[in-house]
C-alpha cells in the first residue's frame, strides 16, 4: 500500500499531515510513504528529515496519482479528486458541513472517504480525535496571543515599587480548548474565571484552580458526544446579560463556544464590549464558524473604543510543529488500527463504530444522507 500526503493550499494552514516522529510505525509494517515536496516547510520540517526515515518526496501531481491512501488537512477540489486512483481513499479534515458537494465527486470517482471530524468521542478513538488535538493547541495559543496585546503582566508581582495585581481572564466555554486556555492562563499567573452551559464541567474548572461562574439558564446539557446543546434565544439573551458583569471586570475574555455542524452562538454583543475597559482583549476562538463576538472578523484585529477583538483563524498553526505532530499521529493511528498486514490494505468494516461514524463514501456510494 502507498500512503501519500499533500500540502494544504490554504496559506493559513501551516501544518503537515506527516511528521518525522510519527511515520516510523507505518514504514515498519511495509507501507510505502510518499509526500509532496516541501510539505513541512511551514513547520520547519525538511524533506530530508522524512526521506532519511524512508519516505519519498514527489510532486503533488504524482502523490495524487499513485497514493492508495491520501492524507489531507483540507478538502480537495474536483480536478484533484478526479486525478486520484480509482478505489483509493482520502483521509483527512474535510470540512463536510461547508463542502457537501465534494462527496458527490468522491462517489463518482470511486474514492473512499474518511472524514476525521466525525471520529466518535469514545475511549478507543481518542488517539484519532483531530478536533480535540487541534483544539487543545488552539486554547493555548488564544492565551499567548491575548497576553501579547494587553498592556500589563499576567501574574501578580511583589516589587519594591508596589504590588502588581494579576490580570483577570474569563473563559467562556469549557470544552477541550477552554480547559487548555484556563490551564495556560493559570500557569502564567492570571486570575481565571470560567463559564459553561454544562454544570458537569464545574469540577474540571475548579481542578485547574479557576473559579466557575454560575449562571442559571434553566435546562441545559450536552450531547452523547460531549458537546454543549444549543441554547434557546431566551437562554442566550440571559447568558449575555449576566456574563456582561464578568466581562466588564476582565482584562482578557476568551470565547470558545461552538456547535458541531452549526453556526457559533453570538455571546458577546457591542453593549458588553462598550462596558469593558480600554486596553482589554477579547479573543473569539469561534470566528471561523460565525463567531461568538459581535463585530469579530476572521484573521483581523479590531479595535472598539480601546477594546481589542481578535479573530485569528487556524490557531493550531501558530504552533505548527506540535500541531503537525498531533495531526500526523491522529491520522497514522487511524491507519494502524484498520490496516490488514496480510491483505496490505485498510479494511473498512462498517460494523466498526469508528468506521461507521467517520466514513462518508464507500465503493461509489455516499453513506451519510445529510451529505448527499
Amino acid at each position: 500500500m502507498i500512503l501519500g500526503a499533500i500540502t494544504p493550499k490554504n496559506i493559513g494552514d501551516k501544518r503537515t499531515t506527516l511528521h518525522p516522529q510519527s511515520i516510523k510505525a507505518v514504514l515498519d509494517i511495509g507501507i510505502k510513504v510518499v509526500f509532496e515536496s516541501g510539505i513541512g516547510s511551514n513547520a520547519d520540517i525538511s524533506d530530508e528529515s522524512l526521506v532519511e526515515l524512508g519516505a519519498e518526496a514527489l510532486s503533488r501531481t504524482e502523490c495524487l496519482k499513485i497514493a492508495d491512501v491520501l492524507f489531507s488537512s483540507e478538502p480537495l477540489d474536483d480536478e484533484e479528486i478526479k486525478s486520484m486512483k480509482k478505489g483509493s481513499c482520502l483521509i483527512g479534515i474535510l470540512e463536510p458541513f461547508s463542502n457537501k458537494s465534494q462527496f458527490k465527486t468522491h462517489a463518482a470517482c470511486q474514492i473512499n472517504t474518511i472524514c476525521m471530524e466525525f471520529i466518535p468521542r469514545i475511549t478507543r478513538a481518542q488517539k484519532m480525535d483531530v478536533l480535540s488535538s487541534q483544539s487543545n493547541l488552539a486554547g493555548y495559543v488564544s492565551v499567548i496571543e491575548s497576553a501579547k496585546l494587553i498592556n500589563s503582566a499576567l501574574p501578580m508581582m511583589m516589587t519594591a515599587a508596589g504590588t502588581l495585581k494579576p490580570a483577570r481572564v474569563f473563559v467562556i466555554g469549557v470544552g477541550v480548548a477552554g480547559l487548555q486556555a484556563i490551564a495556560t492562563a493559570k500557569r502564567l499567573g492570571a486570575r481565571v474565571e470560567a463559564f459553561d452551559t454544562r454544570p458537569v464541567v464545574e469540577e474540571q474548572v475548579k481542578s485547574l484552580g479557576a473559579k466557575f461562574i454560575k449562571i442559571d439558564l434553566g435546562e441545559t446539557g450536552q450531547t452523547d458526544q460531549g458537546y454543549a446543546k444549543e441554547l434557546t434565544s431566551e437562554q442566550i439573551k440571559k447568558q449575555k446579560k449576566l456574563q456582561a458583569d464578568v466581562c466588564s471586570n476582565s482584562d482578557i475574555v476568551i470565547t470558545t463556544a461552538q456547535l458541531f455542524g452549526k453556526p457559533a452562538p453570538q455571546l458577546i454583543d457591542k453593549k458588553t464590549i462598550e462596558r469593558m475597559k480600554p486596553g482589554s482583549v477579547i479573543f473569539d476562538m469561534a470566528v471561523e464558524s460565525g463567531g461568538n463576538v459581535e463585530g469579530s472578523v476572521a484573521d483581523t484585529l479590531q479595535n472598539f473604543n480601546g477594546v481589542k477583538v481578535i479573530g485569528y483563524s487556524h490557531l493550531s498553526s501558530f504552533v505548527s510543529d506540535h500541531a503537525s505532530f498531533a495531526l500526523s499521529n491522529n491520522l497514522i493511528n487511524f491507519v494502524m488500527d484498520f490496516y490488514n498486514e496480510d491483505k496490505k490494505e485498510i479494511i473498512f468494516d462498517l460494523d466498526d463504530e469508528i468506521i461507521n461514524s467517520s466514513m462518508f463514501v464507500k465503493n461509489g456510494k455516499i453513506l451519510k444522507k445529510d451529505f448527499c
